[in-house]
């Protein structure tokens, strides 16, 4: 039988649960603490600040709700085309995938006008604890963005191929969704503890 599973590329352990997803459990398990330690940081330092611009100072909510919402948004159409992929319905999926990285795009499209923004107002990594720990918190998260986004991107390009994702199309679309579901769930954390808890 384990002959037979290995010809035919099976990945599954013997808990049931496939091996590629096991593994993204795991890392994300691993990304928890990454971010738990840089949002700790952050709480620890916001309140240490003695030179201005402080949080209060620079902070666009109603901007940074509208991109928060974006992001959001994305989450829903990653579920699309986790739908799509495992009901046999490549075309859905494709779109839904696109559709994703477009809101991805956007977000990270807000993130670079807020960081260029408070860097004309006067605060940047070295001006004081607050912004020290602001922007590598909220950089870390983009950059986790960005790193979906090219995953979502190969993602789609692959799935242009004649023969798609393969077989087990459904596996690879519900692995990177659930990477993209975990960024947007960090971010909740992060909008909720930073921006929006005075």
């Amino acid at each position: 039988m384990a002959a037979s599973e290995a010809a035919h590329g099976e990945h599954h352990a013997s808990a049931g649960v496939d091996n590629r997803l096991l593994l993204m459990w795991i890392f994300l398990a691993s990304e928890c603490l990454f971010f738990g330690s840089l949002i700790s940081t952050y709480l620890i330092f916001k309140g240490e600040s003695l030179v201005r611009p402080l949080p209060e100072d620079v902070f666009d909510i109603p901007l940074t709700s509208l991109s928060t919402f974006v992001l959001l948004f994305s989450s829903f159409t990653m579920v699309l085309a986790v739908y799509g992929a495992q009901h046999a319905r490549p075309r859905m999926m494709k779109l839904a995938l696109l559709a994703t990285i477009i809101a991805g795009l956007i977000f990270l499209g807000f993130q670079v006008y807020e960081f260029k923004t408070f860097g004309e107002e006067g605060l940047n990594l070295s001006t004081n604890q607050f912004g020290a720990s602001f922007f590598v918190l909220t950089g870390f998260h983009g950059t986790h963005v960005g790193v979906g986004l090219l995953y979502l991107g190969s993602m789609l390009i692959g799935s242009m191929r004649r023969n798609g994702l393969g077989r087990d199309t459904a596996t690879h679309v519900e692995i990177a969704g659930l990477y993209w579901h975990f960024v947007d769930i960090v971010w909740i954390v992060i909008f909720t503890v930073v921006y929006l808890i005075p």
